[in-house]
């Protein structure tokens, strides 16, 4: 994958709005920004879940293609911004979506479950 995401500088992913795309969560804009990446995607809940818009990428409204070309074109004119942007989106992917982070993150859930404790610390009924 590194070879092709090398060919490109802004990666775009537009969605249609439905109740899958508001729940999924998809990969590929992760990947992506991992790889520093632009991304610009649609405004649904996978993608807000990803993406803060303006920080580590751009947000447009679903089911509107002018408004992606808009969006598209104002990330191309916006150069000044690529580099924090990049960095952005890679401290984002590191920190919030590392497999290392996330069963650190995890492990201590797991450990109360098990002690028969629910997430406020209390003993699970």
């Amino acid at each position: 994958m590194e070879r092709y995401y090398a060919l490109t500088d802004v990666m775009a992913y537009p969605r249609k709005r439905s109740r899958l795309t508001d729940l999924v969560t998809p990969l590929k804009p992760l990947e992506a920004m991992a790889q520093g990446k632009l991304v610009a995607a649609s405004d649904v809940g996978g993608h807000r879940e990803l993406i803060d818009d303006g920080v580590t990428g751009t947000l447009f409204p679903p089911d509107a293609p002018a408004d992606c070309a808009a969006a598209l074109a104002q990330l191309l004119r916006d150069r000044g911004n690529w580099e924090a942007r990049r960095e952005a989106g890679r401290t984002h992917v590191r920190e919030r979506h590392d497999w290392m982070h996330n069963v650190l993150r995890y492990q201590d859930i797991y450990q109360r479950l098990l002690a028969g404790r629910d997430g406020l610390g209390r003993r699970a009924a």
